[in-house]
């Protein structure tokens, strides 16, 4: 060990008192933040990894669309509404009776941006009952001022393409259904009718490839964001032991 210069105290070149070298610490790091920060690095991993499993549901999605649209026309699964293997297939169906109407954001079938009409029908059979989509205008069902059309249609035969009814959940919310061992139900199978109600415009039809497809690149931004969080980290603990080891 060097020794101190003559005349300079132990304690001001580095040592103790009795000139003893300084003690560093056993635990150089704090481990409440170290484990923080390792939760939050998995979080944003296991993110990632969600990202890319949207991506290949995205694939596999589009896959469907290829093989069904052009299959021949079938009976709407009653049975089983949640069925996914009748996405983007025609289907038929008959709306006995309207038991409720709902409106959302849509666009027609020529593009244009409006409010579509999904009705809640009843079909004879046990289960959910009918979601159809009957077309699309400029206004809710709720509105006073609604036209016509949509009051004169009182249900009957329906054919159109089977895709999934809006979701009121966002990803994530499902995400953490699955996390937290309380899946949200699926969604119900809809039928996105050819023939709009009187004095609607047809909804567009449903296509995968309108789905924005960025999710390899949140992926990515993840993954980046995991490995700055551990480099930041791992710098941090590096200056706090060299700073321990000066005192």
């Amino acid at each position: 060990m060097t020794e101190p210069a003559p005349g300079v105290p132990a304690a001001e070149a580095g040592g103790t008192a009795d000139g003893s070298p300084p003690e560093v610490p056993d635990k150089p790091f704090p481990l409440f933040s170290t484990i923080f920060v390792l939760r939050a690095v998995a979080l944003m991993i296991g993110l990632g990894v969600w990202q890319l499993d949207r991506a290949r549901q995205k694939d596999a999605l589009q896959q469907v669309w290829n093989h069904n649209l052009d299959l021949p026309v079938t009976a709407y699964p009653s049975a089983n509404v949640t069925d996914a293997s009748y996405m983007f297939r025609t289907v038929s169906a008959n709306c006995l009776t309207i038991v409720g109407w709902r409106s959302m954001a849509g666009r027609s079938i020529d593009g244009r941006s409006g409010w579509r009409h999904v009705a809640s029908c009843r079909t004879g059979a046990e289960g959910p009952g009918l979601l159809v989509d009957m077309g699309v205008n400029d206004m809710p069902v709720d509105r006073p001022a609604t036209p016509t059309g949509v009051a004169e249609w009182r249900g009957g035969p329906v054919r159109g393409i089977a895709t999934t009814e809006p979701d009121q959940h966002s990803a994530l919310a499902r995400l953490w259904g699955k996390m937290t061992g309380q899946p949200i139900a699926p969604l119900q199978l809809m039928i996105v009718s050819q023939s709009p109600a009187p004095g609607l415009t047809a909804s567009a039809i449903p296509n995968p490839q309108n789905i924005p497809s960025n999710h390899r690149s949140y992926a990515v931004q993840w993954f980046a964001f995991a490995g700055i969080a551990l480099g930041i980290y791992a710098l941090l603990l590096r200056y706090r032991w060299l700073a321990l080891r000066r005192k």
